[in-house]
């Protein structure tokens, strides 16, 4: 499956202007035949915007992912986008897979929340593995922390997910998360894994781009630089089936060994 990496900030403040460089991306990503379009943590709204966060808020079911299953009807592919999540009184950090249909497939709230900004404007969520099934892969969500505890992608790999979409706000000086962490975790773990980054300055943070995608063995198959951009590469089932079969890393494990890490 071709999966089209978005790596940009869009205009934080504004989901209108964002909806119009997702519509603009997904255009591009079609033409070159991708199935399946991520964007970066947050994307339809901005991430370093403050009290602004809970104005612009939508429920799973709001305008915007109208708008954004919209998008993904008209140019037919499927659409995993990063927004600040509102239910009820509560925010959440979500991210939300559509279908190249328009159907709502699963939404994933961030359960990791990293620094006082996070913890200040929403409430982590208690449920780490969410999939769907697309273009004949299982595919997980996760956000950005989420990726760097290893636990985390376990429970993901005994679920069987293929690939996991992460949307992320990488900054500086954290970059080894993309070159290093995530290419690591895509091969112990045997998955693909799509890691994909704000760029730029938003206030006093500086995203570092560098969007990836790691497959199974540890290769880097797409990454990005560090200007908007976007990338693509392959999700390869008859890959990802054979190097399942010469890494076991699964199969050895050991659980009676392993109690006293929960």
């Amino acid at each position: 499956m071709r999966t089209a990496l978005l790596q940009s900030s869009g205009r934080p403040g504004s989901v209108a202007e964002n909806l119009k460089v997702l519509d603009e991306a997904a255009g591009r990503a079609a033409a070159a035949g991708a199935a399946l379009l991520v964007t970066s943590e947050l994307f339809l709204t901005g991430y370093a915007i403050g009290d602004d966060i809970g104005r612009l808020a939508e429920p799973a079911d709001g305008d915007a992912a109208d708008a954004v299953a919209d998008t993904a009807g008209r140019h037919g592919l499927a659409v995993a986008y990063g927004y600040p999540e509102r239910d009820g009184d509560t925010v959440y950090n979500s991210v939300q897979l559509i279908a190249a249909d328009g159907t709502r497939l699963a939404n994933y709230r961030k359960t990791h929340l990293f620094g006082c900004f996070e913890r200040d404007h929403f409430t982590p969520a208690e449920r780490t593995v969410v999939q769907a099934e697309l273009g004949g892969l299982t595919v997980g969500l996760m956000i950005c922390y989420d990726v760097e505890f290893p636990e985390n992608v376990r429970a993901h790999a005994l679920a069987g997910t293929d690939l996991l979409l992460v949307p992320t706000a990488q900054m500086h000086p954290f970059q080894f998360v993309a070159e290093s962490l995530v290419p690591v975790r895509a091969f112990e773990n045997q998955m693909y894994i799509a890691y994909v980054n704000r760029v730029g300055r938003e206030g006093d943070l500086e995203f570092v781009g560098l969007s990836t995608l790691a497959a199974p063995d540890g290769v880097v198959r797409a990454r990005a630089g560090r200007t908007e951009e976007l990338v693509l590469g392959d999700a390869d089932p008859v890959l990802l089936a054979a190097s399942r079969e010469n890494n076991p890393y699964l199969r050895d494990r050991r659980p009676d060994l392993y109690g006293s890490l929960v």
